[in-house]
């Protein structure tokens, strides 16, 4: 009985390292062009990837919020297709976690106000004014801070959003300081810090 109980655990060790070893890691998978699945986010591919090589050269990430209600970020995320360069971003987070890939990444969105924080309120501007902008910039607009501007966001976005600035850092080789709220480098809604709660997570979280 001993021996059969040992046998079996031995095969479920065997069948589990298997499946691991058929597993791409985040990183070779962030790499990968078409519609791939991306483990523990829920996708929706309005653009789907090409070849990362062909890319636009996106330098850093800018996290935006929406003062839109939960289940905006799908119709943003269509009108975007539809206009790409319109005032928006390439990707949005849905309240309930879902990812809309919405712009093909070498088309590039209206988003951002040209990089005009100097104050240092947040962080030291000197290597953002005038530098971190749209046209270099990956924007990420999570939805759902409507009524109240100072809502942040939800359990199920933060969750996608681990993964999320992972696969995005991997995909365009953006490192971790190169994250930012969008507050962070623009004058915005005195009101609250948008993106701030979202890129300090970011930054937190580090490799």
């Amino acid at each position: 009985m001993k021996f059969r109980s040992l046998a079996m655990a031995l095969c479920a060790v065997a069948i589990n390292f298997s499946a691991s070893a058929q597993t791409p890691d985040l990183a070779t998978i962030a790499r990968a062009s078409g519609t791939p699945e991306i483990p523990g986010l829920k996708m929706v591919w309005l653009a789907p990837w090409g070849d990362v090589a062909r890319a636009h050269p996106w330098r850093n990430v800018i996290v935006h919020q929406t003062e839109g209600p939960a289940g905006s970020a799908r119709g943003g995320a269509l009108e975007q297709n539809k206009n790409p360069t319109r005032r928006g971003v390439m990707v949005w987070v849905e309240t309930d976690g879902t990812v809309y890939w919405a712009v093909a990444e070498h088309l590039i969105p209206t988003h951002g106000d040209g990089g005009n924080r100097n104050d240092n309120k947040y962080i030291d501007n000197g290597p953002t004014y005038r530098q971190v902008i749209g046209n270099n910039s990956v924007g990420v607009e999570f939805a759902g801070n409507y009524p109240d501007v100072t809502r942040g966001p939800t359990d199920a976005q933060v969750a996608a959003w681990r993964i999320l600035v992972k696969v995005l850092r991997a995909r365009y080789g953006i490192p971790l300081e190169r994250v930012y709220a969008h507050n962070w480098i623009d004058y915005k809604d005195a009101r609250y810090c948008e993106g701030c709660a979202l890129a300090k997570m970011a930054r937190e979280w580090g490799e």
